[in-house]
């Protein structure tokens, strides 16, 4: 698709309905009003995991941590994308994975299920645009390397309609922009092929960026590392209401290495890089998991499931101000009173004035992200 994809997919999905048939569709609207995420009792956040017996789904959850719906996946999911007022969301697949189940989110059953186009294979993650009418999802097209950014109609048939350039290679987190229309893409670098499984192919000339998109697909900004993190894969983005991006990497180099891991962007400036001299650093073990904001923005936090810990920083000086040990912890959201995590042994809790207050356990392991719907 050109520049022009999504309008022309618009104006393509518009109906021709008769005169008749138009003024039946305002009387219906009126009688029938779409169905809300108040419908199903506000879920807080989404999340996927597996059972003990090593079964795959997506649950929905209240604030407390209770697990209001369950979807069962056909395979590992990795994120997942929730439509901004109905009460949909998509199941994502992990990399490289062929599906994305639509759920209806009051019953927990499948509306569709979505599959990329032959030649290319999902990375994990999508988003609607603000309308739901749009359905954005991160993409390889792997027999020639590049990222592609697949275009969903979304307000009824989630009927595919094209696809843009994600701005690099290996397009894994997306978010749409606050300071601007458009999206901001985490091109990490790394080009994988299905027929070698999860093996990264281009580590030699690897080079990650963020992208900053216009809808049409244009590159607007774009914001690459300094050569010495080359090999730092920018993979999870959280977004401030402000338009300041913050990223999650994860290093590709020698093991070891003290190097940041978070960094906050906004176009036109450079990079901030998080605790950059901190010897706390090698706690992540070279690996960003999930990122997300404080409720005030102030600060930023990350989890690593390999080294077992959460690191919060202050946003302003870039400093860390103080970490929590949780096993396995990965998934990670924020809600009006702080952070909130998940972890592969089950356990959601909040983190609070320093401590890990309210957990609760569940019979699942908790995959690697835990979506907010506040």
């Amino acid at each position: 698709m050109g520049t022009d994809a999504v309008s022309e997919a618009r104006s393509k999905s518009r109906p021709t309905a008769s005169r008749r048939g138009f003024l039946a569709g305002l009387l219906a609207a009126g009688m029938a009003p779409q169905a809300s995420w108040a419908d199903i009792g506000s879920p807080a956040y989404l999340a996927a995991g597996r059972t003990m017996d090593g079964r795959f789904l997506l649950a929905g959850l209240d604030h407390t941590g209770r697990i209001l719906f369950r979807h069962p996946l056909p395979a590992r999911g990795h994120a997942a994308t929730a439509h901004p007022t109905r009460p949909e969301a998509v199941a994502f697949a992990r990399r490289p994975g062929q599906f994305a189940d639509v759920i209806d989110c009051r019953s927990g059953q499948a509306l569709t299920r979505l599959t990329p186009p032959p030649g290319h294979h999902f990375y994990g993650h999508g988003t609607y645009s603000p309308d739901g009418n749009l359905l954005f999802t991160t993409e390889n097209a792997f027999e020639t390397g590049e990222g592609r950014i697949g275009l969903w109609e979304a307000s009824t048939t989630y009927r595919r309609i094209g696809s843009i350039a994600s701005g690099g290679i290996g397009p894994h987190d997306m978010r749409l922009r606050q300071d601007a229309p458009g999206l901001v893409v985490a091109n990490g670098g790394i080009q994988t092929h299905p027929d070698s499984g999860r093996a990264k192919l281009n580590l030699p000339a690897m080079q990650p960026n963020l992208s900053y998109l216009t809808l049409e697909g244009e590159v607007e900004h774009q914001l690459q590392l300094d050569g010495d993190l080359r090999l730092n894969s920018i993979r999870h983005l959280a977004m401030r209401a402000d338009g300041t991006v913050g990223f999650a990497m994860q290093w590709q180099g020698d093991p070891g290495a003290d190097l940041p891991i978070v960094g906050l962007h906004r176009p036109g400036s450079t990079a901030l890089l998080i605790a950059a001299e901190d010897p706390r650093l090698r706690n992540l073990q070279g690996y960003g998991g999930s990122i997300a904001f404080s409720p005030d923005g102030h600060e930023v936090a990350v989890t690593s499931p390999r080294g077992g810990v959460v690191q919060v920083a202050d946003c302003a000086s870039a400093t860390l101000l103080r970490e929590h040990w949780l096993t396995d912890v990965c998934g990670l959201a924020t809600d009006r009173s702080g952070f909130v995590v998940t972890t592969g042994q089950g356990r959601i809790a909040r983190l609070s004035a320093g401590a890990v207050k309210d957990p609760i356990d569940h019979d699942l392991a908790w995959d690697n992200h835990l979506i907010p719907l506040l």
